[in-house]
């Protein structure tokens, strides 16, 4: 499976898109200036999604990904 169809699965799950999460994870203090946090883990990412938005550990760690840097939307 293509990055880009885990972000579509999460979007079509969830009502948000990639964009909607790197909004989300800002207000949450996960991001500042713009990147994530140093100080933040993939765990928190995961029981974050996990807890609002009742999603796995594969979708999780592909928004924490997007979060990071390592991935991008149009990835394959």
């Amino acid at each position: 499976m293509s990055f880009q169809a885990y972000l579509d699965n999460i979007e079509t799950k969830t009502g948000k898109s990639a964009a909607d999460f790197k909004k989300l994870a800002a207000k949450k203090g996960f991001i500042q200036d713009g990147k994530l946090s140093p100080d933040v883990k993939a765990g928190q990412i995961v029981q974050w999604l996990k807890d609002d938005f009742d999603l796995g550990r594969g979708h999780a760690m592909a928004i924490y990904a997007l979060l990071k840097g390592a991935k991008s939307e149009g990835d394959k």
